[in-house]
């Protein structure tokens, strides 16, 4: 007899669990999509931090070494042309958790996409120096290098900042950030034009297809691209010569904000 009492408040309770109320589900519906978002976040920012390097890419003679040197030291030092890596822990303020691992790859053609290949998983950042002096007849040159950095998958998959660092600014001859920026953007644009159906990654394999370099339809600028670009002028000499100081606010800034 007690069974039967209670058989229809049971069954009224199996209704309830198999059809909830909608604001109830609403709320832990709510709940779920944030727990997933933290988790998101939390994979994605420990992915971040696992990336600590800022890779100095350049063509030879751009001053990536002396760029390197003047920010560890301050000082300046006769540079040669580099024929492998070289990094050191670069301390971007006086906060000590705030630092990075700078590292200086060699710009020769011959070497240059190889050292690539090995650091740009690591890379939290890249430096793309630029030798504003002679820019005018390099163009081809450092755009082409900057498309083979641009269409990597692994560079699109990680979108590093980029900072095109338009050094040797103490030359009177040394074009401007923004006439180099036009003229890369430039330069990129006609290089995704022309490039070939099935280019080869840094690893020299075949992709099959090319990644798509900025938007279709729409000539390349740099806001098209999934990470931040920014552009700044520094002299790694400075205008004082060896004895001075180098000039490059903006680069040690930049490297504040990503540390």
């Amino acid at each position: 007899a007690m069974a039967g009492r209670l058989e229809p408040h049971l069954e009224a309770l199996r209704r309830e669990l198999r059809a909830p109320d909608p604001a109830v589900l609403s709320v832990l519906l709510a709940l779920l999509a944030v727990a997933i978002t933290i988790l998101i976040w939390r994979f994605v920012q420990g992915r971040r931090s696992s990336r600590k390097a800022v890779l100095l890419l350049g063509l030879c003679d751009a001053g990536k070494t002396l760029l390197f040197a003047r920010l560890l030291t301050g000082k300046y030092r006769e540079t040669q042309t580099s024929i492998t890596d070289t990094s050191a822990v670069y301390r971007a303020s006086n906060d000590k958790s705030a630092n990075v691992t700078l590292i200086d790859l060699p710009g020769h053609e011959s070497l240059r996409l190889q050292f690539l290949e090995r650091f740009k998983a690591a890379a939290r950042a890249i430096v793309f120096v630029v030798d504003s002096v002679a820019f005018q007849r390099e163009v081809k040159d450092v755009a082409e290098f900057l498309y083979q950095v641009l269409v990597d998958s692994t560079v699109l998959k990680n979108a590093p900042a980029l900072l095109i660092a338009c050094n040797k600014q103490d030359v009177t001859m040394a074009k401007s950030a923004k006439l180099i920026q036009q003229q890369l953007e430039k330069e990129l644009n006609t290089l995704r034009v022309t490039r070939s159906a099935a280019p080869t990654t840094l690893d020299g394999s075949a992709t099959g297809s090319p990644a798509q370099l900025g938007k279709k339809g729409k000539d390349f600028d740099f806001s098209q691209l999934p990470m931040k670009v920014e552009f700044v002028e520094c002299s790694a000499r400075g205008s004082k010569g060896e004895e001075g100081d180098a000039d490059f606010e903006g680069l040690e800034k930049w490297l504040a904000k990503i540390a």
